[in-house]
């Protein structure tokens, strides 16, 4: 991390200095913080999409709303807005990071009231409120990541970063456990069951959710404002930055409605494709393809055209955007910045790929959903808690590339050690061990991985840089997961397992070469 100006503190790298560390305000800050930022995650996924189907939405329905998440790919768009704009008198009040993160918080419990207030079987007008209120949760929540990022890389030196990513880890883990298995227990307590579907249920369960989200406002209401956040005053209008929030929201506009209505476009080409190529996978990944280019043109159409028409300063689009990219480059170098992001990109593909298929794999043994709750995800977050803090302590102690290196290799080993739950099919002891080793690992590697991410950071340009680095190392792990069920119906799972290992082997050469021409690493003495 590039930090001229934040505070620094020591912290000794000893075993000992490490646990101490673990109680310093600003580490346990960071759990408070990642509960307030896992909670609303699940709560447009997994226990919306249950809601629905209890309220008889169609299953095609029910999965356009996850569209409603896209802002977490997409939030590098408005991330120079939070790092430049100051709120109107709230930035007096708190700060810039805290103004934000307070009008986030609230604009989150402000979506879940609303889709508390909405009732999905009462009409298609009542889905489509629905739909625009989770669309709000999530660009809220999204936003929300962007400046809890930008506050966690300000408010500490290098040394207690991999500690604070391990504590922001454990709460976002706890916030999605809240929203994921607390939710549903929430609804079927007040009433609201398959076969017995009751409104007022869900309703005060999102109701609760909402109430949760206080656990974030008064972490911010009670945190200090980082001491390294140098207001960056500039000689833009009001006029300017309306007519740069214009832009943003034309193009993403744009870009949403050409990438979906392109896709229903290309459904009826898949089989003709699939014949013609030889592969599901090769004329899936084709299509996508073409999916992705046609809508990214129109976007950069859209904005070339706002551009020309001076409707949009020039100047201002090229500050928040190409500066964070080309300091990032002039920082390391070409050849060095491309491998970073090569690393970024591909550090979590192996863990992705396999992780959107576990849950069918899972019910394809026969586990019942009880054993998959219990196992998978309450006993799993354990082992996720634990193996976080071990990251982060092994961090501080030995550096983050080493560590890095470590989680990378582990990620590739426990891949492999599913193809003996495959193998020998339904075994709940069996299932503990690969739960254990598989999530033990998750965490250790996410812990070092946000480190990393945050020693990339230059503090002048925290939320962009920050928020381009986190939305591209799920971009690529994402599009190649969607792909998994087609993988396996062709080569089984034993072969996908394999697959999965495999593509994890390119991140060590990756990490290897990082460590011998970057200095990353915190100090180990």
């Amino acid at each position: 991390m590039v930090n001229d100006s934040a505070s620094a503190v020591q912290v000794r790298s000893d075993w000992r200095g490490a646990l101490t560390a673990l109680s310093h305000p600003r580490v346990v800050t960071m759990f408070f913080l990642g509960l307030s930022a896992g909670l609303p995650l699940l709560l447009i996924f997994s226990s919306l999409s249950l809601w629905l189907r209890e309220a008889g939405v169609e299953r095609a329905a029910v999965t356009y709303f996850s569209w409603a998440a896209l802002g977490y790919s997409f939030k590098f768009i408005w991330a120079p807005l939070i790092d430049r704009l100051p709120v109107p008198f709230l930035t007096n009040w708190f700060g810039r990071r805290r103004a934000w993160m307070l009008v986030a918080q609230l604009s989150i419990m402000l979506a879940i009231i609303g889709m508390a207030l909405t009732d999905p079987q009462a009409g298609s007008y009542q889905l489509t409120y629905m739909a625009i209120a989770a669309v709000m949760l999530g660009f809220s929540s999204a936003t929300q990541d962007i400046v809890i990022d930008a506050y966690r890389i300000e408010s500490a030196g290098e040394d207690l970063q991999a500690l604070m990513s391990s504590t922001y880890i454990a709460g976002y883990r706890v916030g999605m456990l809240l929203a994921g298995a607390g939710a549903l227990y929430l609804a079927s307590y007040f009433g609201s069951d398959n076969g017995a579907y009751s409104y007022a249920a869900w309703r005060l369960t999102y109701v609760c959710m909402a109430a949760l989200m206080l656990v974030g406002v008064i972490t911010g209401l009670i945190i200090r404002e980082p001491l390294g956040q140098i207001a960056q005053t500039t000689a833009r209008s009001n006029k300017d930055y309306l007519g740069f929030m214009a832009l943003f929201a034309v193009v993403v506009t744009i870009f949403m409605v050409i990438f979906f209505q392109v896709g229903r476009s290309l459904i009826p080409f898949q089989s003709a494709a699939a014949n013609v190529l030889g592969s599901p996978v090769i004329a899936a990944a084709s299509l996508e393809g073409i999916r992705l280019m046609v809508s990214l043109a129109a976007a950069v159409g859209a904005a070339t055209l706002m551009l020309r028409s001076k409707l949009v300063n020039r100047a201002l689009v090229l500050e928040l955007y190409v500066e964070p990219v080309r300091e990032f480059f002039r920082r390391y170098g070409t050849n060095v910045a491309l491998l970073l992001l090569m690393l970024v990109g591909m550090y979590r593909i192996s863990d992705i790929v396999l992780g959107v298929i576990a849950n069918v794999f899972y019910q394809d043994l026969g586990f019942s959903k009880v054993q998959i709750a219990t196992v998978v995800k309450t006993f799993g977050l354990g082992m996720t808690l634990i193996g976080g803090f071990l990251g982060g302590l092994m961090a501080l102690r030995y550096g983050v590339v080493k560590i890095l290196f470590l989680g990378a290799l582990l990620t590739v080993v426990t891949n492999l050690c599913f193809i003996a739950l495959a193998v020998v099919g339904n075994d709940e002891r069996l299932l503990y061990w690969v739960i254990s080793a598989d999530n033990l690992t998750a965490g250790l590697a996410s812990a070092a991985f946000i480190a990393f991410l945050s020693s990339l950071t230059n503090i002048k340009f925290t939320a962009v840089q920050y928020a381009i680095f986190s939305s591209l190392m799920t971009l690529l792990p994402k599009v190649l997961g969607g792909y998994s069920g087609t993988v396996v119906d062709q080569f089984g799972y034993i072969n996908f397992f394999v697959v999965a290992a495999v593509l994890g082997l390119p991140v060590l050469v990756l990490v290897w070469l990082v460590g011998r021409r970057v200095q990353l690493a915190l100090p180990s003495d």
